[in-house]
Parts: structure tokens; C-alpha cells; sequence
């Protein structure tokens, strides 16, 4: 639905939230303030998309997670349509990895839905007149913590990799709980060689012991 009011002077908002009550708190909070406009309220992408159609705001205040996609699939459509406004995020979803992908889709501000009313409206204002209100800071540490967990990945990957099919195999009847015997009765082959293959797994884990094994392999997300 669109709301246009009038005045030149005025920043055109467009606001996506697709939780009723938190949209009408939002719009009610936006008409309380003389040089804001509401001109549209979307429930989803798809009515971004029927809105921004007919109208362009300044700036666009979105919800991260919507019912027929994200904040960033809504800000693509906006930006589509409407190059110049500026996006707002505002999100209960407070991880870096949402912040991450809110700056990687050219979003100003990005704001938890427990922030007060002033501070959306500061940031509405300062996306207007085309300010960054995310911080260098909050911008390195979310992407010190995207290169640790890329790190973290690969290392999985590394190690997981280094296992041959039998080892894989062993590995998870080792997390189900067999012992040596019944592992050699199950894949038939000698108890000596299934005690040189799991020699080669701990080693290949960094592992201590079988269990320690378990432990690692099961941390590393084995089997997922």
C-alpha cells in the first residue's frame, strides 16, 4: 500500500516489514516527524517490487528476513527501479555475517529492531544526505570474524580430505560407538588393519585418541 504526502522537502521513505504490528509501530513513528514522507509499506519482495513501480523513495528502511526472500533480494529490486535510494536495514539478526551481506548490498545503516525510535530516524536522515552511519570498526571486526570462520573452513576441508574412503568409513563407525573388533567384523577386514587405519586417523586429526577423534571429526561437522 502507498501513503504520499506532501512536501518538497520531505524524505520519501519507503518501508519493508512484513510482521504487522512492527510495521504499523514503525509507520506510526514515521508520520510523527514533519520533514519524513512514508510513500510506501511492503510486506515482502514481491509488493517492493508492485510499489517501487509507481513510486522511488530516498531511503528504504528493510527488514532482513522476509517471507519470499532477504533484505539484500529486496534492495536489488529497489536499487533496480529506483538507483538512488538509500538502504537501511533493520534486523533483529544481529551476527556479522547479516552485516556483512547488508554492506555487500549497499546498505547505509544497519540497525536492530531494539533500537529507539530517535536513532532510526537519525539514520534515516543521515542515509538521505547520503552519510554512512556503519562504523570502520563494526565493519573490520565483521570482516576479521568472515576471514576467521573461512579459515576455519578450509582447515575442515583440509583435513577431511586427507582421509582415504576406508578411513572415512572407519571414522564413522568410530562415531557410532564400534570398537576395533566390530569394525573389523562389519567392513571384513583383519583386526591389525583397522588398527593401522585408525593410527592413520588420529594422526591425520591431531588426535589423541579414539575418542578424541570422535570428538574433532564430529567438531568439523564429518558426515554433515
Amino acid at each position: 500500500m502507498t501513503s504520499p504526502r506532501n512536501g518538497e522537502n520531505q524524505i520519501k521513505v519507503l518501508l519493508v516489514e512484513d510482521h504487522p504490528v512492527v510495521a504499523e509501530g514503525l509507520s506510526s513513528l514515521l508520520r510523527d516527524y514533519d520533514d519524513l514522507a512514508l510513500v510506501g509499506v511492503a510486506g515482502s519482495v514481491a509488493e517492493v517490487a508492485a510499489i517501487v513501480d509507481h513510486v522511488c523513495a530516498d531511503v528504504a528502511v528493510v527488514d532482513y528476513h522476509l517471507p519470499d526472500g532477504t533484505g539484500t533480494d529486496a534492495a536489488d529490486v529497489i536499487r533496480a527501479r529506483c538507483s538512488s535510494v538509500a538502504i537501511v536495514f533493520l534486523s533483529a539478526d544481529e551476527s556479522d555475517e547479516r552485516l556483512i551481506e547488508a554492506i555487500e548490498a549497499g546498505a547505509t545503516s544497519y540497525l536492530l529492531k531494539s533500537a529507539r525510535g530517535e536513532e532510526i530516524v537519525g539514520s534515516i536522515r543521515a542515509a538521505a544526505a547520503g552519510q554512512t552511519a556503519i562504523s570502520a570498526g563494526a565493519i573490520a571486526t565483521a570482516l576479521a570474524a568472515r576471514r576467521e570462520s573461512a579459515r576455519q573452513h578450509a582447515e575442515r576441508d583440509r583435513l577431511l580430505g586427507s582421509l582415504t574412503a576406508r578411513e572415512s568409513e572407519i571414522l564413522a563407525l568410530m562415531i557410532s560407538g564400534a570398537d576395533n573388533q566390530a569394525m573389523a567384523k562389519t567392513l571384513q577386514i583383519s583386526y591389525a588393519t583397522v588398527r593401522t587405519h585408525v593410527r592413520s586417523i588420529l594422526a591425520k586429526l591431531g588426535a589423541h585418541s579414539q575418542l578424541d577423534a570422535v570428538a574433532k571429526a564430529t567438531q568439523l561437522g564429518f558426515g554433515e
